[in-house]
Order: C-alpha cells, then structure tokens, then sequence
C-alpha cells in the first residue's frame, strides 16, 4: 500500500538542496530549529494516514492505480470526495493550529488533470497522459508536491512581455527536442522546500505575444539550478531560544520559501502546458476555484483551535461565566461555521468535468474565499479582547523560570485555585503566536492574501452573478415583456 509512515517521508526529504536563510547557506535543514515545526506539521499529515479512525479522510481509492493513497495524492471522483477534502483540511487544523503545506499541490494536481486533457482535446497534445503518468508516479511513492504560482510581477502596471528584466514572470529561455529551459522565481511558497516535488503555473492569463510565459511543468524541488530562500516571519528567532514556551505552539509551523529559477532544465515528460494561451488563464481560474473551497477547511481547523484557546485563557482568568465572554465566544462560532458552510456548499454543488475528475462550485468557492478575507480577522480580534494585554507585554520564559525572580512573576501571574500560572502563560503565548506571532501568517495574513487578494474573488463572483438572469425573474414576476 503506497503511504508513507512519518518517519519514511523525513528520511526521504533528507538531500542536498540550495537553501539560504539569514544570509547564510542551511545544511541539513531537517535540523534546523526554525524548520522543524513545518517539517513535524507535515509528518502529522503521514501520521493521521496510518491510523485507522482518520482513513476515511486521510485517504482515498486511486482511479489511477486501484491502490489506496493519500487524499493528498487524489484526483476528485465524486462530490462526496470533494466534501471529505474540506472536512479533511478541518481536521488538520485542529491537529496542528497551522498551515500544513499540502493544499496547494493537492489543488493544483486537480485543476491540471481537467486542463490538460482539454487541451489535449483542441490541438492533439500529449499532456494529459503526461501528466497521468506524473501522477501515478506521486500516488505510488506518497510524495509531497508543492503548488507554484505567484510570480514577482515587478512592475504591476506592465504586461510580462513589456518589463525591463523578462524575468520578472517565469518564462522559456531554450527549448529542443529533450524539454526546456526557465528563468525566473516563484514567491509565497508555502512549504516547498518540505516536498519532494512542485507544479510550476502561470500567474495570470497570458496574451499573444507572450507564448514563453504559458508555461507548467513538474519539477523536482532540488534540482538544479532552483535556489531557495526561506521567507522571514513575525518572532521566528525565537525557535533558537532556550526553551519553548516563548514559541506559542512549539509542536508545529508553516514555511513560506523564495523560489528561484536560474535556467532550470525541464525534461518534455514532465511538460503539462508549453504556449497554450487560452487554456492559461482556465487553469489559473480551476487552480483558485479549488484553493478558495480549501480555505472553508483549514482556516476553520484553525479557528477551532483559537476559539478554544480564547475559552480556554477565559476559563483561567475566571471570566468565563460572564454573559458578555460568552456571546463572544458565540460570535467567534458563528464565524468560524460561516465559513465551513461556504466550504461545504460549494463542494456539495460539485460537478464532474469531462475529463471525469469532479470540480467545485466556483461561485460559492469565490464566496468563501471573500468571507475568509474578513472573519477570521474578526475571530482574531475577539480573542485578543478575551485574552487581555498580556498577549503583548508577557515577560519572557526566562525570567519566568529565573531563580531571582521567577516566583514572583508567578505570584502575579496567579488567578483562579487550582489553576497553575505555567498554563496561564503557555496560553496566553499561544493566543499571541496565532494572532500576532509566526502561526499568524498561516491564519490572518494568508486569509487575506493567499488563493487571490480580496479583489480576486470579486471578480470572480461579478463574472459568476448572472445578473441578466436575476432581472429576469422580476420582470416575469412583474409581467415585464
């Protein structure tokens, strides 16, 4: 049965790659203190796969290869699978109160297989079965593949084809008979140095003129020629302190990398789309259609997390009978199933392509995206209004533990009988590290940002309105001819 113990994925993530952090080249980034959490949030992913309570949600049946694999690795069959995807991604922020790093590689595999196989269909291509044989190749070996998208764009107002350094975009620098070569760089990279591989898109719809940037292949995430650069985030040096109550949650973290392409050789086996400009944009469009319907899971298993930490900090402070802590709390429920609702409707109104693979309702996915924008900013606020200002001017684990003065930041740190201060202080940092600290980039910052800024599925939700059709039901109600 191809699935990957943990312990098989962080043996087989252990190779050489170009990685840079602080200026300085990473070896062996397995061990690095800042790493470790991404890499142990990733090895829950493998863990939850082997247990058989999780199974029905961890993992799926391959139409591929008959074999049993990890829904990571699936193409979506059925709506039902389309709903144990979010309800999925649910589960796993519970476990990890973070970005578990799968998501986009996950929603990128389902947007290709539909893509290639129309584009096989008008120019008589070979990519969908490229990209089959790509596939089986991850379902049998339970790889990790990244998702990339997100060029650097350099001047906004430019097409790609009209800025000063082409590179700007990724694009085709060579190509011959054995494949191609690309330049350029793909950013926010959520948790690509922790895959085995990634899948290169375009960014945006490409035009005529600019063939060279319609560009997706498959890449091995070492290969080379790729530099990696891993992105700085809000208190992450404190990994690299003595202890780990300072840390929030010191279990688990997200990773967001720099990707850069200098002349990265690309096989023609692992070539999925090569100049094709009216598929480009519909590939960008499935991949953020499938990306806003993950966001109805995760941010939510996330927000559980929080709303629990906010009870939890309410309950030690021996506020938590209060009628106004209370509807508080409500209202960070109310939100939080707000949003798994979008995730849920939009997958229940699947429908298949015929390619055969099932894709969800792109109006409700844009409507959960726009509401993921919002509410978890809200829930956020709420529980630092539970939490207190101490969120923000806790002193540090080491004076906590001093000798000197240790017991008496206890003594003050005191609330209610029979609750000890070290748990009052492992919330309250853990509160701080969601909001404000390095987790709140996986929740608050990639709410806004990630799977399209808040404008993106604005558009997307004009285009879907169907206002013609809204107008017609009241002049038939009216009798308008």
């Amino acid at each position: 049965m191809p699935l990957k113990t943990p312990e098989e994925y962080l043996e087989s993530i252990k190779r050489p790659v170009n990685l840079y952090m602080f200026g300085e080249k990473v070896k062996e980034f397995w061990n690095h203190p800042i790493i470790k959490p991404s890499i142990n949030t990733v090895m829950k992913i493998y863990e939850l796969a082997q247990l058989d309570e999780y199974k029905d949600l961890m993992t799926a049946k391959s139409h591929l290869t008959g074999e049993t694999i990890n829904r990571f690795t699936h193409i979506h069959q059925s709506i039902d699978d389309l709903i144990k995807k979010v309800q999925m991604q649910r589960l796993l922020g519970q476990k990890t109160a973070c970005c578990f790093q799968r998501c986009v590689g996950f929603d990128t595999a389902n947007a290709l297989y539909s893509v290639t196989s129309e584009m096989d269909k008008k120019y008589g291509t070979d990519y969908h079965n490229r990209f089959k044989n790509y596939w089986i190749e991850v379902q049998n070996q339970d790889l990790m593949v990244d998702g990339a998208m997100t060029d650097t764009k350099g001047d906004r107002s430019k097409r790609p084809n009209q800025q000063s350094d082409l590179d700007a975009y990724l694009h085709i620098v060579e190509e011959n008979d054995e494949g191609i070569v690309v330049r350029g760089a793909k950013v926010h990279q959520t948790g690509f140095l922790n895959s085995h591989r990634a899948i290169i898109m375009p960014t945006l719809t490409i035009r005529p003129g600019e063939e060279e940037y319609a560009v997706s292949f498959g890449i091995d995430t070492n290969a080379k020629g790729i530099t990696l650069v891993y992105g700085r985030q809000s208190c992450d040096t404190r990994k690299m302190e003595k202890g780990k109550l300072d840390i929030g949650n010191f279990k688990y973290g997200g990773q967001e990398i720099f990707v850069i392409f200098d002349n990265v050789f690309v096989p023609k086996d692992q070539i999925f789309m090569k100049g094709e400009i009216e598929f480009s944009g519909e590939l960008v469009n499935r991949f953020a259609g499938f990306h806003r319907q993950s966001y109805g899971g995760c941010k939510v298993g996330v927000g559980d997390v929080l709303i629990g930490a906010a009870a939890l900090i309410s309950e030690y402070n021996g506020t938590e009978r209060a009628s106004h802590i209370r509807d508080k709390l409500v209202e960070m429920v109310h939100l939080n199933e707000t949003l798994y609702s979008c995730g849920i409707a939009c997958s229940s109104l699947g429908f298949q392509r015929e390619a055969g693979n099932y894709e969800m309702d792109m109006l409700l996915a844009n409507v959960c995206k726009q509401n993921v924008t919002r509410f978890p900013y809200e829930i956020g606020r709420l529980a630092e209004d539970l939490a207190g200002g101490l969120i923000c001017t806790l002193p540090s684990e080491a004076d906590f533990k001093s000798e000197e003065i240790g017991h008496l930041i206890s003594k003050y740190l005191s609330t209610c009988e029979g609750i000890g201060p070290d748990d009052r202080y492992k919330v309250l940092r853990f509160i701080e590290n969601l909001t404000m600290g390095v987790a709140s980039v996986s929740y608050r910052t990639e709410s806004m940002h990630g799977a399209g800024s808040p404008m993106t599925q604005r558009i997307m939700i004009s285009r879907q309105a169907n206002l013609e059709e809204k107008k017609k039901h009241v002049k038939n109600i009216l009798d308008i001819d």
